[in-house]
């Protein structure tokens, strides 16, 4: 089985305004058409993302934001067990851990885009600022992605 080398998670419910961020991502990269990306979108986590983890180089999790950096930010992942009792609230870090156990060895390199929204209000389409910041941080990952054919770790 053959797998793209990146692998693009985004997620968040596009029913409330810019918690859609992250699919809207995904959307926007899937119409590249980059050979070396996959993506997959949904609503929350699951445990069962472990299996579209396997083979991969880079995973790239795209989430929206209330409290981050404007327009947004990127951080490492490291594996990390999650004491909730729910997968509703599962953080990209639980998930790199189910993959350490399930498979005994380290997952990929990972790491979580959060891209800053201000509204999130049930049946709302994204906010100005969210489209804005949205654009901003497409453009500068596809800046990247295709000039060095990764997800580099100098974003600002």
């Amino acid at each position: 089985m053959s797998f793209a080398p990146i692998l693009i998670v985004g997620y968040g419910n596009p029913g409330r305004g810019d918690d859609g961020l992250g699919p809207a991502f995904v959307e926007a990269v899937e119409q590249w058409e980059l050979p070396n990306v996959e993506t997959v979108a949904v609503m929350q986590l699951q445990i069962e993302l472990v299996l579209d983890l396997y083979g991969r180089y880079e995973i790239l999790f795209v989430d929206a934001t209330a409290e981050g950096k404007k327009p947004f930010s990127l951080c490492s992942l490291e594996p990390r067990k999650d004491g909730s009792y729910t997968s509703h609230a599962m953080h990209p870090a639980a998930l790199l851990h189910g993959y350490r156990q399930l498979y005994q060895v380290s997952p990929p390199q990972s790491r979580l885009l959060a891209i800053r929204g201000e509204n999130f209000a049930l049946g709302d389409e994204l906010s100005p600022i969210g489209r804005a910041n949205l654009a901003a941080a497409l453009a500068t990952w596809r800046a990247r992605i295709c000039g060095k054919g990764h997800f580099a770790t100098d974003l600002k």
